[in-house]
């Protein structure tokens, strides 16, 4: 059931910083939505998934760290994240 999850999305900016971000769609508020999804899909895709609400803290950590290492110029790889998130998603 979708209900109990938090869709996510991580994705390079558009324009000159070209960051890495992540964006939990789910969580977004009425104050946050338009500007954040605008900014998703004015980027670059790279990954997006759903991570379950009872362990989304741990989840998050991943992400958060595999972010990290894009924007410090690392290369993980999208297979190490998903094997990383599987206990997660599933």
């Amino acid at each position: 059931m979708i209900s109990n999850r938090t869709m996510f999305e991580i994705y390079r900016e558009a324009g000159y910083g070209r960051r890495y971000r992540v964006v939990y769609f789910t969580e977004l508020n009425d104050h946050n939505r338009e500007i954040e999804i605008s900014r998703a899909m004015a980027g670059e895709h790279l990954y997006d998934g759903f991570i379950k609400d009872l362990s989304k803290d741990d989840a998050k950590k991943i992400i958060a760290r595999f972010v990290e290492q894009l924007n410090h110029g690392e290369s993980p790889t999208i297979e190490t994240l998903r094997a990383e998130l599987e206990p997660y998603t599933g």
